[in-house]
């Protein structure tokens, strides 16, 4: 995974983030969390909620 410094912060962000607008709406919550669970696996700590 890449990842980009976020401006002056010094924190370092994912190149790719994980948009979780429409978690709200899934049925299955095991699916949504095996959805983030698979996405910090593969580097991923942009979540954009």
């Amino acid at each position: 995974m890449d990842y980009k410094n976020l401006g002056r912060s010094g924190l370092k962000v994912s190149a790719v983030g994980l948009g979780c607008m429409n978690f709200h709406s899934m049925n299955d919550k095991a699916e949504s969390a095996a959805i983030v669970h698979k996405a910090l696996e593969l580097g991923v700590n942009f979540f954009d909620v």
